[in-house]
């Protein structure tokens, strides 16, 4: 159908002499379909070759990568279980009296089946893996535990039933076998929404970028979104179909940093000035930025492209990464944020009936601010202020006394009682329960954006907010009245950033509710 927005184009471009200046009707509709082609054929260009059908930020796409953790330890559960049932019925007097020698073989066999599956890569799930053959290699990993079980049965009991073992080989594997095929067919879901390949900006139209466009083209295991290069007067309008969006200081706050895991700089490294010059630029960005090394053959083209396209799930390995640190920290989330929800309800619902008696208007206030990797995230808050004055911006922060502040809310906001409704920012994955504490996008400093007072400004989003955080109990908290303030509150983020575990985590959280209830001075 053509559209009137089409025929107005249309005839406009009549009036401006580039078509006949009557047109009949078919004429017309003609035309407009070309013009409609057209702006479909510019779009396209646009968006580039690339362009994922699904849009996953930063979190969104983590929590899909960390999603090998939870399929472990379903596995963990699964095989736990098992063993315990086997126990359980062999032993007449019930589980508490069951012997060690008969216990023991199990315990071994579960473990050597556990342990050959991660240490041999089975929750890798890497691109083009066969899900029969990894089945099999499964069913084999099993069978050896099974065999496992019995040799140590045979040296503990010195004699094996190999039908209690054969039961139990045989209700691991099928059990392995249904979950597995039910990861392999979540993580093909999630390579064909794009979830799990790497979406990455380069910085540099140069022959390098050309080069590795071309090469991600024929392998489809890496998205260039963009090109930013700073000599856009020299540059083309795309490179092999990849839009240029603008310079070095446009990727500064483009609204697709979002979307972007890695940040490359396809310029030649020989030009060490100005690799260091765009590094330091860019570092202001919590985004990843790596140095695009200019490979000399095609073997050495597709090993930086692997490097490029690698990790698509986290590692199981057993050293402490941030991928087995953020799962940790969302299992804490999870399992203190719901015995949380639990517990303080009451309270929540008592509060929310006195907002409700104070003054018109919402019991909830909700506001944009950042999130996980610049991603935009609505927290939700009890309203403290009356609703004609609500400040969804923050373009001014409040002060003592502060007349757009209601009765109830002053008491709220006094007690930190305003940001319980975080729990369910938490809980939706958001959020967490310990981390830098979420600014509202836009919040003012001043008359000056915040973000831009301080250039590790950005820093502070390399890890999901929090409803507490290091700084807040340092006494950073509540506005910023200078740039020394935003300084010392972004010091601390990081500070935590570079620390946090789970002990860390936990004491933030004992420590949270004397501190602040204890800091009168605060403006809140």
């Amino acid at each position: 159908m053509t559209s009137a927005i089409d025929i107005g184009r249309a005839t406009a471009l009549s009036d401006a002499g580039d078509t006949p200046a009557r047109l009949d009707a078919p004429g017309l509709q003609a035309l407009a379909a070309r013009s409609v082609a057209e702006a479909k054929a510019d779009g396209a260009a646009r968006r580039g070759p690339f362009r994922p059908e699904v849009w996953l930020n930063a979190r969104q796409r983590h929590a899909s990568r960390l999603a090998v953790h939870w399929f472990r330890s379903a596995d963990v559960a699964v095989v736990a279980a098992i063993t315990v049932a086997m126990v359980w019925a062999m032993t007449p007097g019930g589980l508490l009296s069951a012997s060690l020698a008969a216990a023991l073989p199990f315990a071994v066999g579960a473990a050597l089946v556990l342990g050959l599956m991660r240490s041999l890569g089975f929750y890798r799930f890497m691109r083009g893996q066969q899900t029969p053959l990894h089945l099999a290699a499964v069913a084999g990993v099993t069978v050896a535990g099974g065999i496992g079980a019995v040799v140590m049965d045979a040296i503990l009991a010195g004699g094996a039933d190999l039908a209690v073992y054969i039961v139990w080989t045989a209700l691991i594997t099928v059990s392995l076998y249904v979950l597995h095929m039910g990861w392999s067919d979540l993580v093909a879901g999630w390579r064909a929404k794009g979830a799990l390949t790497p979406n990455i900006v380069l910085v540099g139209a140069t022959r390098h970028a050309e080069t590795l466009i071309k090469d991600a083209l024929k392998r489809r295991d890496i998205n260039v979104l963009g090109v930013f290069d700073d000599r856009l007067a020299r540059n083309p309008d795309s490179v092999v179909g990849v839009p240029v969006l603008g310079d070095a200081e446009a990727l500064m706050t483009h609204r697709m940093t979002p979307y972007v895991d890695k940040i490359v700089l396809a310029i030649d490294p020989k030009a060490e000035k100005r690799v260091r010059e765009l590094t330091s630029r860019l570092s202001a960005l919590p985004n990843e930025v790596t140095l695009l090394v200019d490979p000399v053959d095609e073997r050495e083209r597709g090993a930086a492209l692997d490097r490029l396209a690698s990790a698509p799930l986290a590692s199981l390995d057993g050293r402490v990464d941030d991928d087995r640190r953020a799962f940790n920290k969302r299992i804490q989330d999870l399992v203190i944020g719901t015995l949380a929800l639990i517990l303080l309800a009451p309270i929540m619902a008592l509060t929310a009936l006195a907002i409700r008696l104070d003054s018109p208007g919402p019991i909830f206030f909700r506001q944009r601010r950042h999130g996980f990797i610049h991603e935009e995230i609505v927290v939700w808050k009890f309203r403290s202020m009356r609703q004609e004055a609500a400040d969804a911006t923050a373009s001014r922060q409040v002060t003592t006394d502060d007349d757009r502040v209601t009765r109830v809310g002053k008491f709220i906001r006094s007690t930190s009682l305003d940001e319980l409704p975080q729990i369910f920012n938490v809980l939706k994955g958001e959020m967490s329960l310990v981390g830098p504490r979420p600014h509202a996008i836009g919040m003012k400093t001043g008359a000056v954006e915040s973000a831009r007072l301080v250039a590790e400004y950005a820093h502070r989003h390399r890890m999901k907010p929090g409803m507490t955080g290091w700084a807040a109990i340092k006494g950073s908290r509540g506005p910023l009245h200078s740039a020394q303030d935003v300084r010392r509150r972004v010091q601390l983020d990081i500070e935590y950033i570079e620390r946090q575990s789970l002990w860390l985590d936990l004491w933030v959280m004992f420590v949270t509710v004397p501190v602040l209830l204890g800091d009168r001075a605060a403006i809140r």
